[in-house]
């Protein structure tokens, strides 16, 4: 599993999973779907305008390229469009749980997503796929020619939040953010490390010994912090904790 971390403008680091060939592979295939239904339908229209009985007119070159041009002018614009408008998602992605984001941590333009979108024709079309799997499987951040060029990557839509020592000394407030938990102040920048490596270890080994130690660590804290009422998502609770931590004491 490989995994990319990015520093948001609050200066918090996120840890995302990279989305593997296969998924990509998947949301590539459901778009094809969408996007040859879609080509249909304006062949049809085109061929009903221009067309007698959908025979190309003869000695009609600009007809012909219209033609021919159709289906890559439709698979670009519906790439285009979706990640634009889907916050970086295409309908194949939205189905199969990836989307695109920057790797600075801002928010995907519409130069980005035309960037992806264009390059598409060298990563997919005109190598037959082939050169966009070598780049998506050879490098560090599974990076196609337009992810290189876009600074752009694919992650899975689930993600973990990853809380170092120097994001707690970087972050001063979250304006938007008000704290469920204010005595969380009594603890020490060690212990909620220990909390985050609590939940980390969790999550790379999701067995019943790191169950039992989250339900330790989580009935722990709720006597120091005098919560009668157990929390419904223990993980959440921790994570929770974390933010309310940074959020009350930097």
């Amino acid at each position: 599993m490989k995994t990319i971390d990015i520093t948001t403008t609050q200066q918090v680091t996120i840890e995302y999973e990279l989305a593997e060939l296969k998924d990509r592979v998947l949301s590539y295939v459901i778009d094809n779907l969408i996007i040859s239904a879609v080509w249909l339908l304006l062949y049809l229209i085109f061929s009903a305008a221009f067309y007698t009985e959908f025979t190309l007119v003869e000695n009609d070159g600009s007809r012909s390229m219209v033609y021919y041009m159709l289906p890559l002018f439709t698979f670009i614009l519906y790439h285009f469009l979706s990640e634009l408008l889907m916050d970086g998602q295409t309908l194949g992605k939205k189905a199969v749980g990836i989307k695109v984001i920057k790797l600075n941590g801002k928010e995907g333009t519409a130069s980005d997503y035309f960037i992806r979108a264009l390059f598409h024709f060298i990563d997919t079309v005109l190598s037959v796929h082939v050169l966009g799997a070598i780049m998506i499987l050879s490098t560090d951040k599974s990076q196609r020619l337009g992810d290189l060029a876009a600074n752009t990557a694919v992650i899975k839509v689930k993600f973990n939040l990853r809380f170092r020592l120097e994001d707690i000394m970087k972050i001063n407030s979250l304006a938007d953010y008000e704290p469920l938990y204010p005595d969380v102040r009594q603890f020490t920048e060690q212990d909620m490390l220990l909390i985050k490596s609590v939940v980390a270890r969790n999550r790379e080994y999701n067995n019943s010994s790191h169950k039992e130690a989250i339900n330790i660590l989580v009935r722990d804290l709720m006597l120091k912090l005098d919560i009668v009422e157990q929390p419904k998502d223990k993980i959440y609770f921790l994570k929770t904790l974390i933010k309310d931590y940074i959020v009350l004491t930097r």
